[in-house]
């Protein structure tokens, strides 16, 4: 028999019971926006042209703009759209470039904790030191946000064996990590349920532009095929449809009009969806009764959660 996580059985989506989302649809959109720092000179990270010698500039500036430019380009987009944002965080950010959080902060978005730095996996982590990442990281948002994130994400998807234990044992009550179902599912971990809500490796700017080579026309595309066959699917059951962007992939202006005709087209059909904030689809999942979610039981009841709006929070 091959070897498996244990985190979760095995659930087909067809055998799940049906629910519908806060507004009654059942198709939920969130985008997720990834607001990202890399050490100069080390560590890890995409580069423009592989295996040019540290101190890679051209490859450190590239990211960099995302901080200086492409945040205030997708945010003005955002503006116009009027669309929630979920912002994936690097901790570091605080130190380096705190003023790209305080616009999301001030339209009430959602801060998901997105580790340290982009420039480290926590696979590569000893369990001790990885529990120091994420406690340290942790401390930096309670510091500047007033609370504790409800959610992670790990850098690059990354976990280690023990990641959902040390994510639940800090406090988190959901993970964007397991990007295999379209639906909230529970893990086990030693320490209790970790919920996983769905996270995209494909409608992802990263994914497409970055290491697939392809054009922001083809991510636009992507992205509205995925949500119109996502729409026709919901009517069925209940699905999440996230789209995960870059600000310093889809934050250059090049690529901005495509992403505008996508996003567009998505809120075109606002009175069909639930658009909202992947700490909402936990809050909701959570609600359900036991069962309902693949995973659940007894220590999965019901219970209330801290509101995601901004008690708390510093102003």
């Amino acid at each position: 028999m091959l070897s498996h996580h244990g985190r979760s059985a095995y659930s087909a989506i067809v055998d799940r019971p049906v629910y519908d989302w806060p507004n009654g649809t059942r198709l939920a959109v969130y985008i997720a926006i990834n607001v990202e720092h890399f050490p100069f000179g080390e560590g890890e990270g995409g580069q423009l042209i592989p295996g040019e010698p540290m101190p890679n500039v051209r490859a450190w500036t590239w990211r960099d703009y995302g901080n200086r430019v492409g945040i205030w380009n997708l945010l003005e987009l955002c503006e116009e759209l009027d669309l929630p944002i979920t912002v994936n965080l690097n901790s570091e950010i605080y130190d380096y470039c705190p003023r790209v959080v305080e616009p999301f902060r001030q339209r009430g978005d959602e801060i998901v904790a997105h580790g340290r730095t982009n420039g480290e996996r926590q696979v590569r982590f000893r369990e001790s030191d990885e529990a120091a990442l994420i406690e340290e990281a942790t401390r930096a948002f309670v510091e500047h946000e007033g609370a504790q994130p409800q959610g992670w994400l790990g850098p690059y998807f990354s976990q280690s064996r023990v990641t959902p234990d040390l994510l639940k044992e800090a406090g988190y009550v959901y993970t964007l990590d397991w990007h295999n179902d379209d639906q909230p599912y529970w893990l086990d971990t030693r320490a209790g349920k970790l919920l996983n809500v769905p996270y995209p490796p494909e409608t992802n700017d990263a994914a497409v532009i970055q290491h697939r080579m392809g054009g922001a026309a083809e991510f636009a595309d992507q992205i509205v095929d995925e949500f119109d066959e996502m729409l026709r699917l919901s009517k069925v059951r209940p699905l999440v449809c996230p789209v995960a962007l870059h600000t310093f992939l889809v934050g250059r202006p090049f690529r901005l009009g495509p992403l505008r005709r996508a996003l567009g087209h998505v809120k075109d059909h606002a009175d069909e969806i639930w658009l909202t904030r992947a700490g909402d689809i936990a809050r909701h999942a959570m609600s359900l009764p036991t069962g309902v979610v693949p995973g659940g039981d007894a220590s999965t009841a019901p219970r209330p959660l801290p509101p995601r709006h901004e008690e708390g929070r510093k102003p």
